[in-house]
């Protein structure tokens, strides 16, 4: 049974998230090469601008934004999963290789299908997925023991060593490639959000719309699994069955927001453990909350990163980067 203080300090806190990525959205459809002016912003909206104002709002920024938040959301959920399943609050979809995977099948689709990418958007969660699960299932065979089970540091560093190892796999891939076909995988490889249309919102939403439910309905399972071992098998979980379903869930949430977004870490690091700080560590109270941090993150990165230079500004991921990067260090040196 959950305290009714803590369920009452969830919704305050998820109610100013919601401001808070509501005043980030607003300032993020306003500001940008083409400016488009604060006043304007509803009226437009409702269908009452002129036609540059709608095509940069309705063609440019809203679906920058959503995708951005969606592609946030995704990313915290498969972080939170991750941890629990590993019980270890350094795993993240980036750093452990996962989002290498599935870039490395990206580029390969790219890089030898003759399609271009445009045409084949709601492939790409897909093929992202393929390459993801790959890469998820070596490191959980490498990082697990029979005798003692999957060993949580083991995963970190040897998805840290797939990482790296991917990440080389890609610069060779585009060495000998075609100069366009590099840019592209360039961009993708600094978390440049370049499936910004509403195509590929098409192509995310659906995820989400499954996955995050049925986590959330895996609630529990993740609260005992974060227990020790005997204590999970003493009251009924299959432990090995819940991780697998898990995994595959975690790892189909990291694609299908990578696929869109390119390369991107540290989201799924930071959002579950500031939610966990915020409302304790009961996955069905900061769950919620993980997401709305999750889709703010990235939503405020790409936002800051895109008018701080322009034209081109700075790719989503290095900024994320350049946050998520010492707050790693810290939670490495304090764990």
């Amino acid at each position: 049974m959950i305290p009714q203080e803590l369920i009452k300090k969830q919704r305050i806190v998820m109610l100013v998230l919601i401001i808070l990525v509501g005043i980030t959205a607003v300032i993020s459809a306003g500001i940008g090469f083409s400016t488009l002016s604060f006043e304007r912003l509803l009226p437009t909206l409702f269908g009452y601008g002129t036609f540059k104002e709608e095509f940069v709002l309705f063609s440019i920024r809203l679906p920058r934004i959503i995708i951005t938040f969606l592609a946030g959301m995704a990313l915290a959920l498969s972080g939170v999963i991750l941890q629990g399943i590993t019980r270890n609050d350094l795993a993240d979809p980036g750093i452990i290789g996962i989002n290498s995977g599935a870039g490395v099948a990206i580029a390969l689709f790219f890089l030898f299908s003759p399609i271009d990418p445009g045409s084949f958007v709601y492939m790409l969660p897909i093929v992202a997925f393929s390459g993801a699960l790959l890469t998820a299932l070596l490191i959980y065979l490498l990082s697990y023991d029979r005798k003692v089970g999957l060993q949580p540091v083991r995963l970190v560093l040897v998805g840290i060593g797939f990482s790296m190892a991917l990440s080389g796999l890609m610069i060779l891939l585009i060495s000998s490639a075609e100069r366009e076909k590099v840019d592209f995988i360039s961009k993708w490889l600094a978390g440049n959000i370049w499936g910004a249309d509403w195509p590929f919102i098409l192509a995310l939403l659906p995820w989400l719309v499954i996955l995050i439910p049925f986590t959330l309905y895996k609630a529990n399972k993740l609260n005992l699994l974060g227990l020790s071992e005997p204590v999970a098998i003493g009251v009924g979980v299959a432990i090995e069955k819940e991780r697998i379903i898990l995994l595959l869930t975690a790892v189909a949430l990291a694609a299908s927001a990578v696929s869109v977004t390119g390369g991107i870490a540290f989201i799924g690091l930071m959002a579950p453990h500031i939610a966990k700080s915020l409302v304790g560590p009961r996955h069905q109270l900061f769950i919620p909350v993980a997401l709305l941090i999750g889709g703010w993150l990235l939503l405020f990165a790409d936002s800051v990163g895109r008018n701080v230079i322009e034209p081109n500004g700075i790719p989503a991921g290095v900024m994320v980067a350049l946050i998520g990067a010492p707050y790693f260090m810290y939670l490495l040196m304090k764990k």
